[in-house]
C-alpha cells in the first residue's frame, strides 16, 4: 500500500527526526511493545527491532529490519527490509513479520510544511481472520498511523527540548554509541522460511476489543 500525506505546522527536518527517534516512539506509539536498535553497519544504515500490539485473538508481531537513510537536500528517504540476525529469532509468543520493503519519503514544501509518502510491502505472517480487517487498529490503517506520526510531530519540538536535545545520532553519527555489525551476520528474511502459524480458528471475547490504542502520552 501507499499512503501520502500533507502535514502543516510540521517541518521535514521534525518530522525525519520523529521517525528516527526510538526513544519518543515507546512515547507516543501506544501499539509498540518493545523496539530497539540493535547495532550499525555504517553511518546511514542500523538493525533494529520492532514489536507491535495485534487486536486479539491474533498473536502480536515482531520484525527485525534493516533500515538505511538519505538527506537530500531539504528531503529525505528512510527504507527498511526484513533480516534474520542470529542473536534474535522468533519468539513463541509472537509471530515474527517480515518486511519486504517498506520506506518514508518526506519533501519539504517550506519551512514548516512538507509531505510524506508511505509504502510499505508486508507480509503479517500468521492468518488474518475477517473481523480483524474491520479493527480500527492502526497497524492495519496506514493512514491512520501517518496520523498518529503527524500528531508526534507538533509535540516533539516541547518534547524534545527535555529529553537529550543535542542527541540525535541519525544527524550526527559520532554520537552513535551502537555497536558495529558485520553485514555477513545477516541475511535477508524472506517470508517462505518463516513458520506459518494459523490463527484462523481463534475467536474474539467482548473483552478483546478495543485493544490497539489510539491515546497519545508523551510525558
Amino acid at each position: 500500500f501507499q499512503c501520502r500525506m500533507v502535514c502543516k505546522d510540521v517541518s521535514a527536518e521534525v518530522l525525519y527526526d520523529v521517525l528516527h527517534d526510538t526513544e519518543y516512539r515507546r512515547k507516543w506509539d501506544s501499539n509498540v511493545i518493545e523496539t530497539f536498535d540493535i547495532g550499525k553497519l555504517t553511518v546511514n544504515a542500523d538493525v533494529g527491532y520492532y514489536a507491535w500490539k495485534c487486536p486479539k485473538p491474533l498473536k502480536n508481531r515482531d520484525v527485525i529490519t534493516l533500515r538505511s537513510w538519505l538527506p537530500m537536500g531539504k528531503d529525505y528517504i528512510i527504507l527498511n527490509y526484513s533480516v534474520k540476525h542470529p542473536k534474535y529469532p522468533p519468539k513463541k509468543d509472537m509471530v515474527r513479520a517480515v518486511s519486504i520493503q517498506t520506506g518514508y519519503f518526506i519533501e519539504s514544501n517550506g519551512p514548516n510544511s512538507c509531505t510524506l509518502t508511505y509504502l510499505a510491502q508486508v507480509d503479517p505472517k500468521g492468518s488474518v481472520t475477517r473481523w480483524v480487517v474491520k479493527e480500527p487498529c492502526s497497524f492495519l490503517q496506514p493512514l491512520k498511523a501517518m496520523k498518529k506520526i503527524y500528531k508526534a510531530c507538533l509535540k516533539y519540538p516541547e518534547w524534545k527540548r527535555k529529553h537529550n536535545p543535542e542527541n540525535k545520532p541519525w544527524l550526527f553519527p559520532e554520537q552513535s554509541t551502537l555497536p558495529s555489525l558485520q553485514l555477513s551476520e545477516l541475511s535477508i528474511q524472506h517470508a517462505d522460511s518463516l513458520e506459518n502459524i494459523d490463527e484462523s480458528s481463534l475467536s474474539e471475547t467482548k473483552e478483546d476489543k478495543g485493544e490497539c490504542s489510539d491515546d497519545d502520552s508523551y510525558n
